[in-house]
């Protein structure tokens, strides 16, 4: 785990860099980022819109596949409704506004987590969007909103035990392969780098049964400051990583 300050790192990607399929980003910090500027909070949640764009473009240009941003979590409905209110007319605001980008970029949008909680106008942007970049083969841009770890895998339970009902037989199949079948995530690599901006030491939730060999990075650059100087830190740091997967290199 690093916690490196990554701002000092050269815009342009080193030769032979070992780029992570698959990135995952705990964006945190957009209120501190406001606060320390005397701002509202929303003013740090529009500023961390503008950073998000800016790693969305570096990942496809430096050749990741997938990258996977915590948007919203499951428990982020607990904060004050005038907030909540506000980040589900930014998320409308930004998948509109952002969809001619994603498609001139080749980005694929999609969404995990319990979506149905949206309200509909956000819901409907969003799935809109989804559609609007369904045949781009670029980069895949996974919005992780309304989302959290545990319930993900309660889910996948459920889902698996109402076909076991039908199939008792699917009960002695069943191994880790199989259960990666029922989650948000089926058919995606799981992610090889999480980064964590915003100082905090925890996964807060995030891609739980996915992240189970994840490396991970966390700086204190708060989400806002977060650019492509930093994230190339990041993966920087992830290719001196000894990767054995629980085994002993010889």
């Amino acid at each position: 785990m690093s916690t490196s300050k990554p701002k000092t790192a050269s815009a342009a990607a080193p030769t032979g860099m070992s780029v992570p399929a698959h990135i995952g980003v705990i964006m945190d910090g957009n209120g501190r980022w406001a606060k320390g500027r005397g701002l509202p909070r929303t003013a740090g949640h529009r500023a961390g819109t503008d950073a998000t764009r800016e790693i969305v473009r570096a990942c496809g240009e430096l050749g990741v596949s997938y990258l996977t941003v915590y948007v919203f979590s499951a428990e982020n409905w607990g904060r004050p409704a005038v907030e909540v209110s506000m980040l589900m007319d930014l998320l409308v605001e930004m998948t509109r506004r952002e969809i001619r980008s994603l498609c001139e970029n080749n980005v694929r949008l999609m969404a995990i987590g319990s979506l149905d909680k949206l309200p509909p106008k956000t819901r409907a942007a969003l799935l809109k969007g989804i559609e609007d970049t369904s045949g781009n083969t670029g980069l895949t841009l996974i919005l992780a909103i309304s989302y959290g770890g545990r319930s993900e895998i309660v889910n996948a339970a459920r889902a698996f035990a109402k076909e076991a009902l039908e199939n008792p037989g699917l009960i002695d199949t069943l191994d880790e392969t199989a259960f990666g079948g029922y989650m948000y995530t089926r058919g995606i690599p799981d992610p090889e780098l999480i980064i964590r901006t915003g100082g905090d030491r925890r996964i807060s939730n995030f891609l739980l049964w996915q992240a189970a060999y994840a490396e991970l990075y966390i700086t204190d650059t708060l989400w806002p400051d977060f650019d492509k100087a930093a994230l190339i830190a990041a993966i920087e740091d992830f290719g001196k990583r000894d990767r054995r997967f629980g085994k002993v290199k010889e």
